[in-house]
């Protein structure tokens, strides 16, 4: 074939670039390296080439190449599911997600038990922040049911939703900055 099929070694190279540029799961980065082994099956194809019956089982053998590169990844420290969910759940978190927002984002993401902290504090502050985002509660003049109805989707609880909307703007600012704390 004129194409040669990815081995572990370009496997390894192609999830190195990717990661120079992205944050990624390990699901994430097997979902991309197996693209790009797709994609080269799909060039190999409409080139016609006398071997393509031996076309299936090289895709075949590329992708059983990618559990190793992702050990191998892990092994260096440059693949960490655990350091990912807490990056992405802190950001979240100030961007004014909830909890349960987070463990969905998470989960869309490979990561299906991320070790989060409960604190409901947090969850308050990051209540604060959606209301902020909104121009709701404190930040805002909109009518409190709407804005209960929009935390209800935004995946916040009826109990954490009423004590945000009861703060005043300056309590309410003071839990947003407390996001920028390092966590417990």
């Amino acid at each position: 074939m004129p194409g040669k099929a990815p081995d572990a070694a370009s496997l390894y190279e192609a999830a190195m670039n990717h990661m120079a540029r992205y944050a990624a799961t390990e699901a994430g980065l097997a979902r991309v390296l197996s693209r790009k082994i797709d994609r080269w099956g799909q060039r190999q194809a409409t080139e016609q080439s006398e071997n393509a019956d031996d076309l299936p089982c090289l895709i075949r053998r590329a992708k059983a190449e990618i559990p190793g590169v992702l050990a191998k990844l892990r092994e260096l420290g440059v693949l960490n599911d655990d350091a990912f969910a807490a990056s992405r759940a802190k950001r979240l978190t100030r961007a004014g997600k909830s909890h349960r927002a987070t463990r969905a984002h998470l989960a869309a993401r490979g990561i299906m038990a991320p070790n989060l902290s409960d604190d409901p504090q947090r969850e308050l502050a990051a209540a604060c922040a959606y209301l902020r985002r909104r121009r709701a509660g404190p930040f805002g003049d909109s009518s409190a049911d709407k804005a209960l109805a929009a935390m209800a989707r935004g995946g916040f609880s009826q109990a954490t939703a009423r004590r945000a909307l009861a703060l005043t703007a300056d309590e309410a600012e003071a839990l947003i900055k407390s996001l920028n704390d390092p966590l417990p």
